[in-house]
């Protein structure tokens, strides 16, 4: 049965990490300050949803809605300027592994949309579902070729 639910706040990339040297080992920090609320937000908004974290394949759906700029540009109706969808896909797949599913290895397909916000303000709705154990191909169609 697949879990649909809303994450309130502004989607925050995946950044870049830095190394700092402690002793003889390296530490790895996440430079985007941004990231930490936005992946507690979406843990907050998954855990009631998910009392045990999936062990089997999932698809994971998540549409991004990003805040509209006070003075849209001209012809622009998607937000096809950073941040990128791949890296927003980043930081909230980590928020939800271990709550939503074990690893996110076990995500199989992942659908991703970036929007400008509707009525609700910035934030993301997600949706997992589980597919237990596959018995064949997600797909009904064969690739031909």
């Amino acid at each position: 049965m697949s879990s649909v639910f809303w994450v309130s706040g502004l989607p925050a990339p995946q950044g870049s990490k830095k190394a700092f040297p402690r002793g003889k080992k390296t530490v790895l920090v996440e430079m985007s300050k941004k990231v930490g609320p936005w992946r507690a937000a979406v843990a907050a908004a998954a855990r009631p949803h998910h009392p045990i974290p999936h062990d089997c394949p999932v698809i994971v759906t998540i549409d991004f809605f990003m805040k509209r700029p006070q003075r849209m540009p001209k012809g622009r109706t998607v937000p096809s300027v950073p941040p990128d969808i791949d890296k927003l896909a980043r930081s909230t797949l980590d928020a939800l592994t271990g709550i939503a599913f074990k690893d996110d290895g076990l995500v199989v397909s992942l659908v991703l949309t970036k929007e400008y916000e509707l009525d609700r303000g910035p934030g993301a709705r997600i949706s997992v579902t589980p597919l237990g154990t596959p018995t064949g191909s997600l797909f009904s169609t064969p690739i031909a070729g």
